[in-house]
């Protein structure tokens, strides 16, 4: 039997901090790799269409390439804290039953 979305069990959401360590890290290295590549082919541009093409071709390149390659290399790091957090206030309530 087909589940509707709604029914479907969530994943738990890593923590926003990992999240944008993670993009800030595949941004950096992206810039730096379409930069070497080609900004000496762009050093004369205008500074507007420069950072035109720079910020298109980094999307792109973030998001179908550098980031669900982070994402799945780093998966156990994302979801480390998410299962710690979902396991700790079963923690606080059994410490507050036996102290009660």
């Amino acid at each position: 039997m087909l589940r509707s979305q709604a029914e479907q069990p969530s994943a738990p959401t890593p923590p926003r901090y990992k999240l944008a360590l993670l993009t800030w890290a595949g941004a950096y290295a992206t810039i730096t790799l379409i930069l070497a590549v080609l900004g000496p082919t762009m050093a004369p541009w205008p500074l507007p269409l420069r950072t035109l093409l720079l910020s298109a071709l980094m999307v792109t390149v973030l998001t179908w390439l550098v980031m669900p390659s982070l994402t799945r290399l780093f998966r156990g790091w994302l979801a480390s804290a998410s299962l710690r957090k979902d396991a700790l206030p079963a923690h606080r309530n059994r410490s507050r039953a036996s102290a009660a």
